[in-house]
């Protein structure tokens, strides 16, 4: 009889379904990193789908220092541009916030840049914002403040979260851009010679974050990179699948490129917000459209959070605290923000 012992023998109760899941345990214990996630210095950033800005409030009521470079007016914020750190609001795809970068640094300038409409002149790439520019002069203006404050934040940050969304995207077929949100749908028309539909592959993800953060560490060579992905559904899918059946297979190949980027780029970790959100508690965690995730899941996560961070010291580090409480409650506005990603189902407007 062999002696030796095999490799499961003295492994953690967190290795087995039946002493974790089954037996019960807290949502913390589902990230294992040594190291803290925040320190009370850090200067943080963050982008990503709707659920991104939703985590703002935690960590602004927490004491975090939360970079802001460009604000909106936040009465008249129908899409949440105000959420994040500059005003580009929700970025779905490593694509997109490749390009991002890449305009920040003058590296690429889209052709199809802008809509003029009865309005005035829209950005395709904030199609929400609440005051479209009158005209080209101004549009230009403020097109170019809006890159140098989003340059500004990246280049001042120790920390960059980044919630990836969808692997669902439209695309102009002239140069590749990336819109938010398909053409004709918060703004602008939709022309199938000029836009197309492309859903990523795993393969395709994995490079498009490595660039990200390439592209991110050529403006900030020590920005530490933290990886989630957004537990919201799918609002409508431009597949021929089942629209659960697309949400699988887009959170799995979001989930699957970012374990492997991971594992190969320095200063990247994941924050598990997703598996948090949508595991066996799924139902206690969402709202009953069964889509928009309630103050239950943000403070699951959040809480995770906190627990493998240093907090400052000026502030309390439990989310039961009156700051975050009314964290709480401002995410749970925001959550109810119309991300241009719902624009997709006219039946829920």
């Amino acid at each position: 009889m062999n002696s030796k012992a095999h490799p499961y023998k003295n492994l953690p109760d967190s290795s087995f379904w039946s002493r974790w899941v089954s037996s019960g345990s807290r949502a913390s214990e589902l990230f294992v990193g040594s190291a803290p996630i925040l320190e009370p210095n850090d200067r943080i950033i963050s982008a990503g789908s709707c659920f991104a800005g939703n985590i703002v409030p935690f960590l602004e009521a927490a004491g975090f220092d939360y970079i802001r470079t460009e604000r909106i007016d936040d009465a008249t914020d129908r899409f949440g541009y105000s959420r994040y750190s500059a005003a580009y609001g929700n970025i779905y795809t490593p694509r997109q916030l490749v390009q991002l970068l890449r305009r920040c640094g003058g590296e690429f300038a889209p052709v199809e840049d802008r809509w003029h409409c009865d309005t005035g002149v829209i950005d395709p790439f904030r199609p929400g914002l609440p005051f479209p520019a009158e005209d080209d002069e101004e549009f230009d203006l403020v097109t170019s403040s809006h890159l140098a404050k989003t340059l500004e934040a990246f280049s001042t940050a120790s920390v960059f979260i980044f919630t990836l969304g969808l692997t669902e995207t439209w695309i102009s077929s002239i140069d590749g851009a990336v819109f938010p949100a398909c053409p004709g749908t918060v703004a602008g028309n939709f022309d199938p010679v000029r836009h197309r539909f492309a859903n990523f592959r795993v393969v395709e993800i994995i490079e498009d974050l490595r660039t990200a953060i390439r592209e991110a560490r050529s403006i900030n060579p020590h920005v530490r990179v933290i990886l989630t992905v957004s537990p919201v559904p799918l609002a409508a899918t431009a597949t021929e699948n089942h629209v659960y059946c697309a949400t699988v297979y887009s959170k799995s190949a979001l989930r699957a490129a970012c374990e492997e980027v991971c594992q190969s780029e320095k200063d990247t970790i994941y924050f598990p917000a997703y598996e948090i959100v949508s595991g066996f508690d799924a139902r206690t965690n969402f709202e009953r459209d069964l889509r928009t995730v309630n103050e239950v899941g943000l403070k699951s996560v959040v809480d995770a959070l906190f627990d493998h961070c240093i907090m400052p010291m000026d502030r309390p580090a439990a989310s039961s605290s009156d700051d975050l409480r009314i964290a709480a409650d401002l995410s749970g506005k925001l959550a109810r923000f119309e991300c241009e990603e719902a624009m997709t189902d006219p039946s829920a407007f």
